[in-house]
């Protein structure tokens, strides 16, 4: 089994630091996340890693395509491609954190699958009829040649978690991302992707698969309710309730998480403005822990949410994805402890 391994990055202007010294490890990728109302534009963060780094593949995880037109969209890739040719990757989702922390739901599928197939044939140096203020016009790039690169390929990865978002995945993406806290479930999923791509006739093993976890490699003594792992994996245990309380983790929920879940709610409806409880919920949003969520993070609830174990365990659990078919691990780091990823360097040297 081989996998690839990548680091996931809140987009800060001092990310390329870190994106730099994961390249220097061996490690693959490095995955920006597209949150304009919590850090600064996926853009220029990702054009300072692609100047300061020469191998390593730097994608979107993911961009939003409410949030943004499609043409720029298409020349944003197109120029990053020019600085990092071939190493650009156009990842793309309904949203979350992107339109949750604006009071927004997910977007449509069929207005995602719309605005794919305009900025792929922009990207594919083609005359596109693109729908804007209640008219199709035709828009292709005009000055391509040394501005911008789209001679080299960038592929299409979808995070996708629901049915439908999985069967368009496996009909016009090259790769699928996921979010996930637990084997079982990372493997159940990927079992329910195979089965996308056989129902539409393609082989499971030509859609490139990555899965996307936070956590912390804990010490031989040491519980995942220490200080060092609530700050690495605390925010992501925070965000699942998060998801929860907001409806859009469709998750079977083990019994000793119903009660945590039941007090956040009651946390959550003391959130000010009463009509906009989202911007005190998603503040800090997988940046760190509030201290009024501090109190959820018991051992228990970190360990059932995160990949918070020590290094031979975590290594057990990478593998048991790999088996599953999984291309690729990524980790995100928490801003102010990029220093983790030492740690899990580590665990994949001997995955």
């Amino acid at each position: 089994m081989t996998m690839d391994f990548g680091i996931a990055l809140p987009s800060m202007l001092d990310s390329w630091k870190t994106v730099k010294r994961a390249e220097e490890l061996g490690l693959s990728h490095a995955w920006f996340y597209d949150t304009q109302m919590l850090s600064p534009d996926i853009f220029v963060t990702m054009a300072l890693a692609a100047d300061k780094t020469s191998r390593i593949k730097l994608g979107m995880g993911v961009m939003v395509p409410t949030n943004r037109i499609a043409p720029v969209a298409a020349n944003g890739l197109a120029s990053l491609n020019k600085l990092a040719p071939g190493r650009i990757i156009f990842g793309v989702g309904t949203g979350f954190t992107a339109r949750n922390t604006m009071g927004l739901g997910p977007m449509r599928l069929t207005e995602m699958r719309e605005y794919i197939r305009v900025v792929r044939e922009l990207l594919s140096g083609n005359m596109v009829e693109w729908e804007c203020e209640g008219a199709r016009r035709k828009i292709r790039f005009l000055n391509p040649e040394g501005f911008i690169n789209i001679t080299d390929r960038i592929p299409l990865h979808i995070s996708a978690f629901a049915p439908k978002a999985r069967k368009l995945t496996a009909e016009i993406a090259d790769g699928w991302m996921t979010f996930s806290s637990s084997v079982p479930r990372a493997i159940h999923e990927a079992g329910e992707l195979a089965k996308s791509c056989e129902a539409l006739g393609r082989a499971p093993r030509s859609l490139y698969r990555t899965v996307f976890a936070l956590g912390c490699v804990l010490g031989e003594k040491e519980s995942a309710a220490s200080a060092r792992a609530k700050a690495q994996a605390g925010p992501m245990s925070v965000v699942f309730l998060h998801g929860l309380v907001e409806a859009t983790l469709g998750l079977n929920l083990p019994p000793e998480i119903l009660p945590v879940l039941e007090s956040y709610r009651k946390q959550h409806a003391t959130y000010q403005p009463a009509d906009a409880r989202y911007l005190q919920m998603h503040t800090m949003h997988l940046l760190g822990v509030r201290p009024e969520e501090e109190k959820f993070l018991s051992p228990e609830f970190i360990a059932a949410t995160t990949f918070t174990a020590t290094a031979p365990e975590l290594r057990d659990r990478i593998r048991a994805l790999g088996a599953a078919g999984y291309d690729q691990f990524v980790v995100q780091l928490v801003p102010g402890h990029e220093s983790a990823l030492e740690d899990w360097a580590r665990v994949f040297e001997s995955v």
